[in-house]
């Protein structure tokens, strides 16, 4: 992995001040591909859906980089999955395995199979003592060649991150590319420990889908660069709708309930009984 100092590739700032949609888009974006973005949405409204517990996310706003509290990082991991495969068919088996891809204990759930843009996918991300993360993302983008999904309030980061494929000569190349800031000062002091753990992730993430695509020995290159090293005190109050203090609020209470329904199964009301 490398730091680098400027932002090699990053989004102009101008670009980065506007709406979701249009920051995300690329220079060269025409009317044409308007069915690959998705509509504005005010707030997110999922549905629920079994196996992932789906909080953390009725009612937010979505939250690019402008509106997350840290350091603007733009961070790429790239993975060349040889010849053997189309960008396009690289990409349409990304979309409609994602989770799969996932390391085991993390949890990806969209309406359908396939990541359609307006989809709002439920998380439940694996964060250590038997806790899990409950949130979720917003598909803003998806095409034959790359799909950009968005964070909620209260996400661990503030922004968007794309998948997308290219041919590099004979070979083709798959990459992951987000822009994000961290989403509260709670989030920002974590930075260090959540940057080795996105990393993990995308790594293994990669590995697997490399796998998947037919190449030989995926190897998974990444590079971070810091594209703004202000910290945005304005949005401090984000911490309001911190996903990670919630669902250890949330698995508390649960643990409570399951506590409370075992005590009165025993003795039928769970009171001392004086009569």
């Amino acid at each position: 992995m490398t730091d680098t100092p400027g932002p090699d590739e990053a989004a102009p700032a101008e670009q980065i001040g506007l709406g979701a949609p249009e920051a995300a888009a690329p220079a060269s974006a025409h009317p044409r591909n308007a069915r690959s973005w998705a509509h504005k949405v005010d707030r997110l409204q999922p549905d629920l859906r079994e196996g992932v517990r789906g909080t953390n996310v009725a009612g937010r706003r979505l939250a690019g980089p402008v509106q997350g509290f840290g350091k603007m990082w733009q961070k790429t991991y790239r993975m060349n999955a040889g010849p053997g495969i189309a960008p396009a068919e690289a990409i349409s088996i990304w979309r409609k395995h994602f989770s799969e891809f996932w390391p085991a204990g993390n949890r990806f759930s969209t309406p359908i199979t396939n990541i359609t843009p307006g989809d709002v996918a439920l998380l439940d991300l694996r964060i250590g003592g038997g806790v899990k993360l409950s949130t979720g993302v917003f598909v803003l983008y998806a095409d034959a060649e790359s799909f950009t999904l968005m964070t909620p309030q209260g996400h661990l980061f503030a922004g968007w991150i794309t998948f997308s494929a290219a041919r590099d000569g004979e070979d083709t190349i798959v990459q992951a590319q987000a822009l994000f800031r961290a989403g509260d000062p709670l989030y920002e002091l974590a930075m260090p420990i959540m940057h080795r753990r996105e990393d993990q992730f995308w790594l293994a993430t990669l590995t697997a889908l490399g796998e998947r695509l037919g190449a030989a020995d995926p190897e998974v290159e990444i590079s971070r660069t810091c594209v703004d090293s202000r910290r945005q005190w304005r949005y401090a109050r984000n911490i309001w709708h911190n996903s990670a203090i919630r669902s250890l609020l949330q698995a508390a209470a649960d643990r409570r309930k399951r506590g409370n329904k075992s005590g009165t199964g025993q003795g039928g009301t769970g009171k001392d009984d004086k009569s």
